[in-house]
């Protein structure tokens, strides 16, 4: 048995699956260094197993079976993965963003797979700008943090 027979993994590509997980890691590091759900193994598993996913519904598509109704099976099931991380606090909803986060690397996973994995990787740098520049904005003023912001700010003060 020669070693590339041994080292392909058909039809799914080693640089597109390192790619699947360093998006993961970018974003779930940004997650995790907060301490907010969906940190680093999360992100990875969620961009890897869209990835897997659809590369595989590519992989068996033929007349009869359509790739893309993989994605809208894929997008669906993020959105009740999503729906686990988001809670009812003093009838504030918190962990919206976290959920929203997931749909991202939902999103990712596809583009990887579809597209191309350095748009991947743009898309996630994006992402984490995103996360952190907001943040940075709350920090810089207080108009960003009227309403349920207010209350959910006390509350990470405060230690809950």
């Amino acid at each position: 048995m020669n070693l590339d027979a041994w080292v392909a993994i058909d039809p799914f590509r080693w640089r597109e699956l390192g790619c699947a997980v360093l998006c993961g890691l970018i974003i779930g590091l940004e997650r995790q260094l907060r301490g907010k759900p969906v940190g680093i193994r999360t992100s990875s598993l969620i961009v890897l197993g869209t990835y897997i996913f659809i590369t595989a519904s590519m992989a068996v598509a033929t007349s009869v079976s359509d790739p893309s109704r993989i994605i809208g099976q894929v997008v669906t099931g993020i959105g009740f993965l999503g729906a686990g991380v988001m809670l009812a606090k003093e009838g504030v909803v918190v962990g919206v963003t976290s959920a929203a986060a997931i749909w991202a690397l939902a999103a990712i996973g596809v583009c990887i797979a579809v597209v191309d994995p350095f748009v991947g990787i743009k898309l996630s740098l994006l992402v984490v700008a995103i996360l952190y520049g907001v943040d940075l904005l709350e920090e810089y003023s207080s108009l960003f943090t009227r309403g349920v912001h207010t209350k959910y700010r006390n509350w990470r003060r405060n230690g809950y």
